[in-house]
Formats: structure tokens, sequence, C-alpha cells
């Protein structure tokens, strides 16, 4: 990672930013309100929320914006990533919108002076709270937040865009300000929310009354399982008349369903050992060689050289202690890491800090963003000579940082950088920092300029090495994916329907598997993998029932997939609901069969012989429980267990359980002793639980009643 991004890492700007960005489902973003219409000819409309398009370049933006945080931590943005961040900021601004409205019909806003105490009163927002906290005490410093927040706003209204600073004070007032007082009306919203949950202590009492609760029965079960299921039929109109009454139960998304055969092009033992082969043949050069970087790149290492020292308790590798005992210029390996073959070379080893806190004043040669230079060597070098000139004479190191720094993010702080650990600035950075101690400071040129550093801290001094890997990764021969390939292909070319598909699979008996339910904006599928373009074709308009794909590579497999279902968005069909639906009216249907085979019978012992099951007891049965030993969850039955108008009665009528149908007789009803219980205590904690699920709960409700059209899968 660049000097330059460490800065930003650890700068008060970026603190800001890294907020403002987390918060971004919760802001209006008025530029979001395309001209161009959803059907439009060459459309940039990417969805619309309550009539309010969102316009791809600015959605990208976003997503760009948050994959480059995330880049920034060391997370690697690969496809699923991806798709999860354009799944974040497409749900984020389904929400703003929707709460926006909210905002104006409730009279939320946000004052001035609440504004002025969110960045510089004694509970500031979390970035300002962060940039200004002394990291020693512990103690936020309101004075100079309120300092250098007037500083930017003069900055700003001066509208002097060739100052240095004008581009931070244009964020911060047109991009961060309105961003926290976004977050803070959501705050206030959902707050507001939370307050409205109440439990009265009465409820509460209740609850302890009803689950000090126990009783005693004697029953007769007769499982739906003693009829055979071919004896029922449920038909397609039953279904959807179900469905009909549940809608809300059965409402699906968009979605469709295919189904696959994969061909496998994974590795081979072969392939594997011509890897292995080919590292240990490098060995003895690896082991002699003088030039290491040469030798790792000449040869295409998996693993980068890095001319790094690492602290002991950073190395996460296998056979590290086996590695930490090479004499220097040691080789240990092959041995095998995940899916390379490795060869480790220890260089050298020292005791160095773990991290080092560090401050700098830079002055800048290139544009950062464009790589172009800004000015000439010679004249940063003097300038910097000058620098440490007025510092060595006794000018404040912060004061310089404040005003001549090119580090944006640093110069507010002082020029802090905060603490970083090695192998995090570029090398020369890196390394005054790490073989100085605390105290020294220097002139050191990088690819960004030239720096004068002043070493603040080290702490956690331990062993570190510079070792070098030689790796390979084992991966399929072109025989290998060949062979996977041509298998699909072959197969792909003589299954061209359904009929073929099915045909072909039992001929060569290959494994014919399913992957339902694939959303249109997915880019991995369930127990396939991923790869966004089979989903493409998936929902390609010329992509109808019944058609097979060309072979797609997904992971270490090719697969040729047909589709199988095309499910819009609405209420289930039968066909889909059938799977879920038909038990429930299969076994209403049993359950007619079971109280007609009961009929008349009015004790125990009559309905035992009716239906030639046995009475069973149940004792202690708990109101609190919905579960009957040795029976399962029958929540019918347990609430019938007390009911006391069944007390003296010979029996209860039917009761259809989830597992058959009941007859019960209620011996007793008691209650236990619950000297533990504290009302006040349980109607608190109902209270919380409550008040934590309504937020949910109303914005959920929210979006169902929002009209929202989703044309993501149209962009990606």
């Amino acid at each position: 990672m660049s000097v330059i991004q460490q800065i930003r890492d650890k700068a008060a700007w970026l603190v800001f930013g890294l907020i403002a960005l987390s918060l971004l489902g919760f802001l209006a973003m008025d530029a979001f309100v395309g001209r161009n219409r959803l059907f439009g000819g060459n459309s940039n409309i990417i969805g619309r929320v309550n009539g309010k398009d969102i316009e791809y370049p600015k959605f990208q933006e976003l997503v760009e914006a948050m994959e480059s945080q995330y880049k920034a931590q060391g997370y690697p943005v690969n496809d699923m990533m991806s798709q999860n961040i354009r799944s974040q900021v497409w749900d984020q601004l389904v929400q703003d919108d929707i709460l926006d409205k909210i905002y104006q019909k409730t009279g939320i806003e946000v004052s001035d002076k609440e504004l002025n105490d969110m960045l510089a009163g004694p509970n500031p927002v979390q970035g300002i709270r962060q940039s200004f906290t002394d990291k020693k005490t512990g103690i936020f410093d309101a004075q100079a937040a309120a300092s250098t927040i007037n500083q930017l706003r003069t900055i700003y209204k001066g509208n002097k865009k060739t100052d240095n600073n004008y581009t931070n004070a244009k964020r911060f007032f047109e991009e961060l300000q309105p961003q926290w007082i976004k977050d803070r009306e959501r705050e206030k919203y959902l707050s507001m929310l939370s307050n409205s949950a109440y439990m009265p202590k009465w409820m509460a009492e209740k609850m302890i009354s009803d689950q000090s609760q126990v009783s005693s029965i004697s029953y007769v079960n007769t499982p739906y399982s003693t009829i055979s299921d071919s004896a029922v039929k449920v038909t397609d109109e039953e279904i959807n008349s179900y469905v009909q009454t549940h809608k809300e139960q059965y409402h699906q998304d968009e979605s469709r369903s295919i189904a696959y055969v994969s061909f496998s092009a994974a590795p081979t033992s072969n392939d594997s050992a011509a890897v292995l082969k080919q590292i240990t043949d490098l060995k003895p050069e690896f082991d002699t060689t003088h030039s290491i970087e040469n030798f790792i790149a000449r040869n295409g290492s998996d693993m980068e050289f890095s001319n790094m020292y690492y602290p002991k308790s950073k190395i996460q590798v296998p056979d590290k202690d086996s590695i930490f005992a090479l004499p220097k210029g040691g080789v240990f390996g092959p041995y095998r890491d995940a899916s390379d073959y490795v060869l480790a070379k220890k260089i050298d080893e020292k005791i160095m800090p773990d991290s080092v806190r560090a401050r700098h004043i830079l002055i800048a040669t290139i544009d950062p963003k464009t790589g172009e230079q800004t000015m000439e060597d010679s004249i940063a070098k003097r300038k910097i000579d000058s620098i440490k000139t007025l510092i060595d004479n006794g000018a404040k190191f912060e004061d310089l940082a404040l005003k001549l720094s090119d580090d944006e993010g640093s110069k507010i702080k002082g020029g802090d950088l905060g603490y970083f650990t090695s192998g995090t600035m570029v090398k020369e950075f890196n390394d005054f920092c790490f073989d100085g101690k605390k105290g020294d400071k220097k002139i050191i040129k990088t690819q960004f300029g030239y720096h004068y550093i002043e070493i603040t801290d080290q702490k956690n001094f331990e062993p570190a090495y510079k070792i070098a890997y030689m790796a390979k990764k084992i991966e399929a021969s072109s025989a290998t994916d060949d062979a996977a390939s041509g298998l699909a292909s072959q197969f792909a070319g003589e299954s061209r329907n359904a009929t073929a598909f099915d045909a072909n699979i039992k001929k060569s008996n290959y494994q014919k598997l399913l992957a339902q339910d694939i959303q249109p904006t997915a880019s991995a599928i369930t127990g396939l993998g991923t790869n966004r373009q089979l989903v493409k074709w998936i929902y390609d308009d010329k992509t109808s029932l019944g058609d097979v794909s060309e072979p797609y590579s997904v992971g270490d497999k090719y697969v040729v997939a047909i589709l199988t279902e095309i499910n819009k968005e609405g209420t289930m069909a039968a066909a889909k609901a059938r799977l879920s639906v038909e038990p429930i009216l299969r076994n209403q249907k049993k359950a007619d069969l079971i109280i007609k085979k009961i009929g008349s019978a009015n004790t125990l012992d009559a309905v035992s012989k009716a239906t030639n099951e046995p009475v069973l007891k149940a004792d202690s049965i708990s109101f609190a429980s919905p579960f009957i030993p040795n029976v399962g969850q029958e929540p019918k039955v347990i609430g019938a267990s007390f009911d006391k108008q069944l007390q003296g009665k010979p029996a209860s009528g039917p009761i259809s359980g989830n597992g058959g149908v009941f007859v019960i007789k209620v011996e007793n009803i008691s209650a236990k002793s619950n000297p533990g219980a504290d009302a006040e205590e349980l109607r608190k904690g109902q209270q919380q639980q409550e008040a934590r699920l309504v937020s949910y709960r109303a914005l959920e409700a929210l979006k169902k009643t929002a009209k929202i059209k989703d044309n993501r899968s149209k962009f990606f």
C-alpha cells in the first residue's frame, strides 16, 4: 500500500469519509433524480423508488466509492463482494427515499444548535470525535474541532478553488455535513419508533402467572401417518384457494430455476505432481541465487517478493516455526500452502517494533490521482530543507504541517499518521520508521515527493523476519481443462432440448443437479458458484423454458444448464406452492377422516377403541412450552390442556394438531412456585426486545408499501 494511501487511512478526513460511506443508505441524493425514463431507448436509469429515478452513473459512483473503502482496509473486492456492495447501496438508497418522506410528514429535522453540538459539542458525531480525541488521554478537544471547522467554513465561503484546502472544505460542507444531518434524522425517527414500544405491568404479571401453570392430561393421539398419503388427493384448485387466502405468506419475488450438469476441471493428481516437480527443480537455484527478487520475478511466483521485515506474530504460514529456525539464507520446502506449493528462504532477521507512530510533512512532486508531476524535484527538495531548518530553529512541527504539507489528510492533525505496522508504507518511509528509534527525524524521498518524518513512538518489540517465497499454484493443466470443456461442449451440443438433456444424462450416467429461485441480480448460484454471465443467460429475454445453455466456466468446473422454471413477482402458482401447501391440506383431509372414524365416542377408552390407539398420559405440561413429551410441538393441544372448562369432563372434542388428531382429558391444572420471577424486570426486558424489533418491522413495512422498480439486472 502506498504512503499516500496510508496517510489517508490514518487521516481525519478519511475517518470522516469511512463514516460517511457507511451511512450512504440513509442519505437523500437529489442528484439521483434522473430525467430519463426507465424504458426509454438508451436509458441509464437503473431503477425507480416512489417515482424517483436512480441513474446508473451516480449509482456506480457510490458503488466504486464503497469498493475503494473496502480495498483501503485490505479486503479483496471480488465478484461476490462487488455484488454485495451493489446490494448494500441499492437497499440503502431505497431506505433513504422512503425515510425522507417520513421526515417531512413527521416534522423531523436537525436545528442549527443541534448541528453545532454534533460537530463541536460534548457528544459529537463519531467521525469528528475520532479525529479530535487525544489517543493518550482519550479526551475530545472540542475547541480544536470548532477551530478547524471554522477555518474550513472560511475557505469554503471564500470559494478560492486554488486554495489547497478548498477540496476538503467543499467536501465537508457539501457531502459530510449533510450526511451527518440525515443520519441524525434517521436516528430520531428510529428512536421515536423504539420509544413507542410499551408493555404494561399487568401484562408482565399475567405472563408470569401463565408461565407458572402446569397441567396433567390423559390423551389419545391418532397420527396422520396412520392414513396413507395415497388415500387423499390435493388438487391444484385447492392449493390455489389456500394460497389466495394466505397471500402474504406465499408472496414470491421474481426468480428462475435451472437444472444443470457439471464437468470437473479441477487439477488432477498428475497436475499436482507436475507442479511439485516444477518447484522442486527450482530449489537448487533458489538456494544459491544472490538476486532473490529477479529470481522470483523471472520464475513467476504466485507470491510477490516483499523486501520488508515482518514481526513474528504477524507471519501466518504453514511450517512457520521450521522457517524461523532456518539459518540466514536457508531454504525450507516445498510445502503445501492451500492451493500452492511453496519454497521459503529466510533472508534476514532482527528485533523490531510491531507498530510505529509517526508524523510527517509532505512536499509532493506528483498528483497521486493522475501520476502527473506537480513540482520540480529540486524545488521540492529546497522547500523540505527549509521546513527542516525552521523546525530545528524552534518552529512547531504541527503548525508547519497544517500550513505547508501537501498531505490533505494528516495535515489537519499536525501531520500525525497514527500507528501503522510494517509493510503498510512504501519501502523508504517504512524502513526509516522501523529501523530508526523514537525521536529520530529525517528527510526521506519517496515516489510521492519529499517527507520530513519524525518517529513519535514505537511499541511491542519482537523478532522480525525477511522471508522470500517462491510459490506455484496447483492448477489444472490445459489437457485437464480441455477434457472437461470438451465433454461439456459435447453434452451441450447433443442436448438442445429438455428431452435430449434428460436422455443424455441417463445415457452417460451424469448427475442432474438443481439450482432454484435464482434472483435476477445474483452473481452467485447457491450450490454452484459465481458466474454472473450464467445468471444473465438465465434472465436473457431470448431464453425460454426448456432452453439449454452453452458451457459456462464456474470455478473449477464447466456447467451446462437448462431453464426449468420462471417465477414472476406476485402470489405463487399452485405448482410452486405445492411443496409447502400440499402437506398442510393433506393433513387437514386426514384429520377429517380420523374425526369421522372417532365418530360419537365421548370417552378416551371409546376413542382408543375406535382408532386403535392407546390411552397415554402426560404430566407436568408447561403453559410456557408448546411441547408434549415424546410427541412434539403441539400448541393447540397445550392450549386445551389449560382449559378449565374441560376439567371434570370425560374427554374433549377432537383437536387437529401438527402430527395427528388428539382427544384429551384434563386431569389436573395447578401452578408451581416461581419465587425468582420479577414482573418489572420481565416488563423491561420484553419492552426492550420489542423496541429493537419495531424499527426493523417499520422499515420493512414501509418498503412493502413503496413502489420500487429494480432494473439492476440489465446493467450487471
